[in-house]
């Protein structure tokens, strides 16, 4: 009873002595301890994938079961958590919250400020365990990492062949689709391929 009581009161007595922050429950100091002993407690048991919260493995357990319950109203697109249902909004009401504050340049996401800021910064705090060579993002990394281990996990659903990366795939299946999506704006002619594109504007310069 005391507990809840807390919660009307406001009164905060449970202070975590790393940080100062304070709780009205015990339980929610349990949890927020975990942030800085880097305790998992909870284990996807598909994947083996550790949270410091039950609520965070809940919202992961969805992506496994494929259950897409935040669904937008706009173009009825479904995902399984709402944080990323809130971020695709912005691509229809195309807010830009996150801004840079040396170029003033703006981003739907916080992630895509963080990964911009390394253009100033120039740090690169991802590295290759095999090469040591460092990469500024994350997913670059892994790409190049496939150089090594010569993975190719994208494969065509029309001939089978295999491909390091998903970008690679998706120019492979133009040659099925005969799609060209790479239109010259001075003659019409049409390119599968961005930089053939690129090298048929040098004739018209």
């Amino acid at each position: 009873m005391n507990c809840h009581l807390c919660i009307h009161t406001e009164e905060k007595p449970h202070v975590c002595e790393v940080c100062g922050k304070q709780f009205n429950q015990r339980s929610s100091l349990k949890t927020h301890l975990r942030a800085h002993t880097k305790e998992k407690s909870y284990v996807c048991e598909v994947c083996a994938k550790a949270f410091t919260e039950r609520g965070n493995l809940t919202a992961h357990l969805r992506i496994h079961r494929n259950e897409k319950r935040y669904v937008c109203e706009v173009c009825s697109k479904a995902f399984t958590q709402l944080c990323n249902l809130k971020t695709h909004l912005r691509t229809h009401t195309k807010e830009k919250p996150y801004v840079c504050e040396l170029c003033g340049k703006e981003f739907t996401e916080r992630g895509s400020l963080g990964s911009h800021l390394r253009t100033h910064t120039k740090e690169k705090p991802y590295v290759c365990e095999v090469c040591g060579k460092a990469f500024a993002e994350r997913g670059n990394m892994f790409k190049h990492f496939r150089t090594h281990t010569k993975e190719k996990p994208f494969s065509c659903e029309v001939c089978g062949k295999a491909f390091a990366h998903s970008s690679y795939i998706r120019m492979h299946l133009r040659t099925h689709t005969k799609e060209k999506p790479y239109v010259c704006d001075v003659c019409g002619n049409a390119f599968m391929v961005k930089g053939n594109l690129l090298k048929h504007l040098r004739i018209h310069t």
